[in-house]
């Protein structure tokens, strides 16, 4: 474990340099590359993160208004699907499908690379690997991890009105004018909060792995399979420590 930390906070030493210092040092960013990476990361993710949060959205709204219907509040039901959705399903969700997509194919691409020797190859060549393989997708996540989440909000909250629109025949003024009524600007604010931080812990944990594979094949699928288990614990830690600063 403890050699697990030394090469995690070594990687994170290693990014600070290439993300921070090394532009002023004659070193610039790969643009191609990280544009090329924010494609596979996040574009790539849409349709299956558009799905899976729109099917939440439609769950969260039955939910409610199973409840709520009791006591007459169907008023409620927009703005409880807007808060939980901001507060917590979007970030989180969106995290969950990144690291079962993306994190475990950042492990997966960067552990062949390593046991076929193809990172050996490139540090002969002068090319640093933290740079040409790990910053590229660094910058990628950090980019495209709150951009999906945000547009989680509105595909959660689209699949939320279809159910009050066909339940209660709740029109779309009234359901946006109460789900804005019951946010605030700074709960939007600690989503892109919250999505930087899993965006950040997925794909170091993933590079790190990755990075440190060993017994070829084999190591490969163990090490991707370590990747998603430790991005999915780290994730979870990170949410309940950061919704009991902001929300408790």
């Amino acid at each position: 474990m403890l050699d697990g930390l030394r090469s995690y906070f070594s990687l994170c030493g290693s990014l600070f340099y290439w993300l921070f210092l090394a532009p002023f040092r004659g070193k610039p960013y790969r643009v191609s590359l990280i544009f090329a990476q924010m494609v596979r990361i996040g574009v790539q993710a849409i349709p299956l993160s558009a799905l899976i949060v729109f099917t939440i959205g439609i769950v969260l709204a039955m939910q409610s208004l199973a409840q709520v219907q009791q006591l007459g509040a169907e008023i409620l039901v927009p703005g409880l699907i807007s808060s939980t959705m901001i507060r917590e399903f979007a970030p989180l969700i969106t995290a969950v499908i990144l690291i079962g997509r993306s994190g475990s194919a950042v492990t997966a691409e960067l552990g062949t690379m390593k046991v076929s020797e193809e990172i050996d190859a490139l540090e002969v060549m002068a090319i640093h690997p933290t740079s040409y393989l790990i910053l590229p997708r660094f910058i990628a996540m950090l980019v495209m991890m709150p951009l999906l989440a945000v547009f989680g909000i509105y595909v959660g909250m689209f699949g939320g009105w279809l159910i009050c629109a066909s339940a209660i025949d709740m029109p779309i003024p009234f359901f946006v004018t109460q789900a804005i009524a019951f946010v605030y600007p700074v709960d939007l604010v600690i989503c892109l909060l919250k999505s930087g931080v899993f965006g950040l812990l997925i794909v170091t944990i993933a590079c790190t792995i990755g990075i440190n594979v060993r017994g070829g094949a084999e190591g490969v699928g163990l090490a991707t399979t370590r990747s998603v288990v430790l991005s999915l614990l780290a994730v979870f830690v990170a949410n309940a420590i950061m919704t009991a600063l902001f929300f408790f």
